[in-house]
């Protein structure tokens, strides 16, 4: 966890992303650290746990990261969380909870409240639109060397 709130103190001090840093740790060792590079990068998605997430998914060599741990210095915004999800991380440990990034003018409430409304009621639109091609899915279940994640 020092590692991950020293990340967001340094990022906190410099102009290259917001005040985050996190660290993915497997084995006791870190194989991924990020701060956030939002600003940076022009990247909405690099988000502190995503830069470490791709890291150590690079390091180890592997989409699956079981057996690792994500330390955080604040609590993940609701992509991050899903991140997490996909990664398959044993668990995330975080410092500062939400509530405190929202006095500081990183408040999620917005996508947290967004996400638990019926998709029909979300600000975002989301629209179905069906085509003659040939399913993705199908070609998927037909490909013999897929590689299920």
């Amino acid at each position: 966890m020092g590692l991950a709130l020293a990340l967001a103190r340094e990022n906190a001090a410099s102009a290259e992303g917001g005040p985050f840093g996190a660290v993915v740790v497997h084995e006791g060792k870190v194989v991924g650290e990020g701060r956030n590079r939002v600003t940076a990068t022009n990247d909405p998605t690099a988000h502190a746990e995503i830069v470490a997430i791709r890291e150590a998914a690079r390091k180890l060599n592997r989409f699956d990261l079981k057996g690792c741990a994500v330390y955080t210095s604040c609590e993940p915004c609701p992509m991050c969380l899903a991140a997490a999800y996909w990664a398959r991380v044993d668990r995330v440990v975080y410092a500062a909870t939400q509530h405190e990034a929202a006095a500081a003018g990183f408040d999620d409430a917005f996508l947290y409240d967004e996400l638990a409304k019926h998709q029909s009621e979300r600000q975002l639109k989301l629209i179905q639109l069906k085509t003659d091609h040939e399913d993705p899915f199908a070609v998927w279940l037909a490909n013999p060397n897929r590689i299920p994640y």
